[in-house]
């Protein structure tokens, strides 16, 4: 496949992504405001840190190694032998799933009965649900390494309507069941997930839109763990990749979870206080552009990079007219998310009040929660930029250098936890945006040194997509004072009229941005309407 086609598919694949997103969020709030009108909140708590903890960690320990390194130079391979590889994710995640399953039941403290209902009972249900969708781990890799738009869209979107119906009936029709509702949906959620990918490749393999393609894998049966004669049955070089990026999965998910690690394991805010209720209303507006759009940019273009760029070579041992495509594409991704993170962080200093009063009343606003969500405006800045410099690093650095960073992030994930933990004592739960705020920050500065160093003996100069243009810059900074004294003189306790004035200050701000936006930075909008 071309890179041209590559980008093009890729684009279209982060796109859907995006939609899917919005759409997830969007359901998860609406079903999260009709739960705890018919639940308590502690219930609603244990479920959305304690369990999905658990249901994210076995997935991630489980899986993400595997995807890092099977989705690296998909053209040339042989896919027989990957595919026995993302096998072995299963037993791997049971093995994970009994483990962590037996933490989360004797180490840590166990809720009141009384309060969250067959606590024992969601555990192991959320612990089988992540093996389950371990099952379909060999498709999900071969749809996303060919680029199946569609069909992600389609399996997700299924099995997310098909969680929501459920819990939304069970929640009317025996809320006393407490966590055997959300224990079912998840189950529901994964099996609807694993059976639409089997179902589209059951159908799709041996048909003439498979043969058109010269899709790789042939049958059905060639699906499932097999041994070929004479050779060996997995892929030894994949393997050790794997195995280098296993160990870094442990470190990473420390460092992207952080925080709820510390709040399941030390306690450090309760599941049904309001300290922690506010955290997770704000933790959850905050990610809403980390999770709608600069997720699904790093899932997709590490795909794209690791498809048009060989890992483990140079620069000059590349294709040069690739290495110019993936130069101007990681450019102007960088300048992308930039631009969309300096927006949050400048309008969203001062919005967070008004903000948060809209949604949530004077529980929100009146309290913390502001803070909390101004710092989360400043983390979004370095999510956007890490999540593009990290896909980019980690699709091309080869086995010895994923084996040297996870040194790096040995002593960055005691660091985060030594200052998360110092943090939250000190500052509260503003403790814990900040400690991540210096996490991220130390992983860009490892991420923009490796593609400094990569593109040094080329003509490319990539980086140059985290300078904004200076009209640009500068408008940022006047919109960042004239909102921050509209939010003095007319935010959020003189009434709708000041709030309306708050509003239109912002919006003429914003507006002067995206102008100055359109004809400052003419090549990222080519590239966006292009694409």
């Amino acid at each position: 496949m071309a890179a041209q086609d590559v980008l093009g598919q890729t684009a279209r694949l982060a796109s859907s992504s995006a939609l899917l997103q919005v759409l997830f969020r969007v359901v998860t709030f609406g079903l999260n405001a009709f739960t705890l009108r018919y639940l308590s909140r502690e219930l609603i708590g244990v479920v959305n840190v304690r369990l999905t903890l658990l249901y994210s960690t076995v997935g991630f320990l489980a899986r993400e190694a595997f995807r890092r390194a099977c989705l690296s130079g998909s053209a040339k391979r042989n896919w027989t032998k990957t595919i026995n590889l993302l096998w072995l994710t299963v037993p791997l995640g049971a093995f994970w799933s009994l483990i962590l399953g037996l933490v989360w039941l004797y180490l840590l403290e166990v809720p009141d009965p009384s309060v969250v209902p067959h606590y024992q009972a969601g555990v192991v249900a959320f612990g089988l649900s992540a093996t389950i969708e371990l099952l379909g781990e060999p498709f999900w890799v071969l749809a996303q390494a060919h680029l199946f738009v569609r069909l992600k869209v389609i399996a997700e979107s299924l099995s997310v309507v098909s969680k929501c119906i459920l819990t939304v009936t069970l929640v009317i029709l025996y809320p006393h069941w407490g966590l055997y509702i959300f224990s079912l949906a998840q189950l529901l959620y994964v099996s609807v997930l694993v059976a639409c990918y089997v179902i589209y490749f059951v159908m799709f393999l041996g048909s003439p839109e498979a043969t058109k393609k010269s899709f790789p894998v042939a049958r059905v049966k060639a699906l499932l763990p097999s041994f070929v004669e004479d050779e060996t049955f997995v892929n030894w070089k994949e393997a050790r990749l794997t195995w280098s990026f296993f160990k870094q999965s442990f470190l990473k998910q420390i460092l992207t979870e952080g925080e709820r690690y510390m709040m399941t394991f030390l306690n450090v805010l309760n599941f049904g206080d309001q300290g922690k209720q506010v955290y997770d209303i704000v933790n959850n507006l905050g990610s809403l552009v980390a999770r709608f759009v600069f997720l699904p940019i790093e899932e997709s273009f590490y795909v794209f990079f690791a498809k048009v760029l060989e890992r483990g070579k140079t620069v000059k041992d590349q294709k040069q007219d690739d290495v110019a495509m993936a130069a101007n594409v990681l450019e102007l991704l960088l300048k992308f998310v930039l631009l969309i993170g300096l927006t949050i962080t400048v309008f969203g200093y001062a919005y967070s009040q008004l903000a948060l009063d809209i949604y949530g009343g004077s529980m929100l606003s009146s309290g913390t929660g502001p803070d909390l969500l101004r710092c989360y405006s400043l983390y979004v800045l370095f999510l956007a930029v890490n999540g593009v410099t990290e896909c980019f690093t980690f699709a091309l650095m080869c086995k010895e250098e994923v084996d040297r960073y996870n040194f790096v992030m040995l002593a960055l994930s005691f660091i985060f936890l030594c200052i998360s933990y110092f943090l939250t004592h000190w500052y509260g739960s503003v403790g814990f945006i900040l400690a991540n705020c210096f996490n991220m920050g130390i992983r860009i500065a490892h991420s923009t040194h490796y593609i400094y160093h990569y593109f040094r003996e080329s003509t490319h100069r990539p980086l140059t997509g985290l300078l904004p243009s200076p009209a640009l810059l500068l408008l940022y900074i006047i919109s960042a004072v004239v909102t921050a004294f509209s939010e003095v003189l007319f935010c959020c306790d003189k009434g709708w009229m000041a709030r309306l004035i708050h509003i239109s200050m912002g919006a003429l701000c914003l507006a002067a941005t995206l102008v100055t936006m359109f004809y400052t930075e003419t090549k990222l909008i080519h590239f966006v309407r292009s694409q």
